[in-house]
């Protein structure tokens, strides 16, 4: 079942608007000792190698800033989390100083998922082999390159998608709130399996993709209901702050749509990217034959 049609009968129902989530934050874990010195990858496994001492106070830092946002600065009482987490050792640690912000009756759930881990690169990585591979991603394209031993971007994009349609099942039905309260779902995963959960939420192509910018270290992105039901990118954040991340003018104006379009009327107002699939569109035949028909 696609997760695009799982709610569309909330998207046109007012009163199951307040039953989505208001927001879903998208956070890369903090600095690791991998991030510090590629090397550390052909002693320690990928999954075991932890964060550093800053790594961990930019965690922390991330905690703070999240809960701002989600509180309003403290100006909100009524919400909730509820957060989901990658196996591995950085994304782990990552989260619990993330937690570190968040008082026990705010937190709904956590949940270890190993559908939103890091991209498999291999097993011990050789420093000077990895630097040959990265080098050959680069000319074949990011997207569809597949490690030796390890996974492309397109393995990570589907496992993610099969987590998105789990995310929806506990959304629907296993998370336990009051509907009155705000509820924000926080995924502390890792960079590129973020940009395939926008890319997948999104329906953005593979070139677009190609462009996109990895998350900073602790970095977020904060995916928030507009008033038209849809998330967007463009409730919180700003124009230059997508322009940065690589999105092209086009994306930010359907983020800029999504935020804004009137309930029950997005899929008329939103732009599909056309100009990526058709040079152009000649309508003119069709529109003479409806004269004709007019005339006739």
């Amino acid at each position: 079942m696609r997760l695009e049609s799982i709610y569309i009968s909330e998207m046109n129902n007012q009163d199951q608007h307040k039953f989505l989530p208001k927001r879903i934050i998208l956070v890369r874990h903090g600095e690791s000792a991998g991030n510090l010195d590629g090397s550390a990858y052909t002693t320690t496994p990928d999954y075991k190698i932890p964060l550093t001492p800053d790594g961990i106070a930019q965690a922390k830092l991330a905690g703070t800033q999240i809960r701002d946002v989600i509180s309003d600065s403290g100006k909100l009482r009524n919400w909730k989390v509820c957060l989901y987490v990658s196996p591995y050792e950085r994304t782990r640690s990552t989260l619990r100083e993330i937690g570190r912000s968040f008082p026990r009756k705010r937190v709904i759930g956590v949940r270890e998922e190993c559908r939103i881990r890091e991209q498999d690169f291999g097993n011990f990585q050789i420093t000077e082999r990895m630097k040959v591979i990265k080098e050959t991603r680069e000319r074949f394209g990011r997207f569809f390159y597949r490690f030796p031993e390890g996974e492309s971007a397109a393995d990570v994009f589907d496992r993610v998608s099969s987590f998105l349609e789990s995310l929806w099942r506990d959304i629907d039905s296993r998370l336990h709130y009051d509907p009155s309260d705000d509820l924000n779902i926080i995924i502390v995963s890792h960079g590129l399996a973020s940009r395939v959960f926008l890319m997948k939420w999104f329906k953005w192509t593979v070139e677009q993709f190609e462009y996109l910018n990895n998350f900073n270290n602790c970095e977020f992105r904060v995916m928030q209901l507009g008033d038209g039901g849809e998330y967007s990118l463009a409730v919180y954040h700003s124009d230059e702050e997508m322009q940065e991340w690589g999105l092209s003018a086009e994306m930010i104006a359907d983020q800029k749509c999504r935020a804004n379009a009137t309930r029950g009327v997005m899929m008329e107002k939103c732009p599909w990217y056309l100009d990526h699939f058709f040079d152009h569109l000649d309508t003119d035949s069709d529109d003479n034959e409806d004269a004709k028909k007019t005339v006739s």
